[in-house]
């Protein structure tokens, strides 16, 4: 079978740290570590319409829709390591909401690509306004890195809170407040 260009790349990292790949527990590595890489990253292969799947229907309701704890995994595009964590969406529909499944599918599409924290937060954000435009969209995202507890500075109990809030959760302090001690609880 014939090795791909990613498979070969990983063959040569695996080299250059001073390993054998030819050693018994390191001969498929290279084929695993290459369909593992394309895993973490399928988001690529996904556009939002493709996650929505017309799951969007008409809604007469004004309250705040809240799906909190959605885990994700993503990697850090400055090291290539996980950082892993919790995901927090709110939007206040205006006329329309969304499949509850596609929420977390969203989070997971950018989630799979080479990611800062920050971007992927208001990539999510982003991606809700402009699937159903609501009146608002809040998104809370907390996160340990890898790149932050394994090297670098190593600090195992730190967590990177990121937030992006437009509309109303922008413009009000009480719907932020709101979705924020929502969030909060246990």
């Amino acid at each position: 079978m014939q090795n791909t260009v990613m498979e070969d790349l990983f063959s040569r990292l695996i080299t250059e740290i001073g390993e054998d790949v030819g050693r018994e527990g390191l001969v498929d590595t290279p084929k695993r570590a290459a369909s593992a890489f394309r895993f973490l990253n399928n988001g690529y292969q996904r556009s939002l319409d493709d996650v929505l799947n017309n799951a969007i229907f008409e809604a007469d309701t004004e309250d705040m829709v809240i799906v909190k704890d959605i885990e994700l995994y993503s990697l850090c595009e400055h090291h290539l390591l996980p950082f892993i964590g919790k995901c927090h969406v709110a939007y206040l529909p205006k006329g329309k909401v969304i499949g509850l499944s596609k929420v977390a599918r969203i989070v997971d599409m950018y989630a799979r690509r080479l990611q800062i924290q920050e971007r992927l937060t208001n990539q999510v954000a982003m991606a809700l306004q402009t699937a159903i435009n609501p009146a608002g969209v809040a998104v809370v995202i907390e996160a340990k890195h890898l790149c932050m507890m394994m090297r670098g500075v190593e600090k195992q109990n730190s967590v990177m809170t990121t937030s992006s809030m437009l509309g109303l959760f922008r413009k009000k302090t009480s719907t932020r407040s709101e979705f924020l001690d929502l969030i909060n609880r246990r």
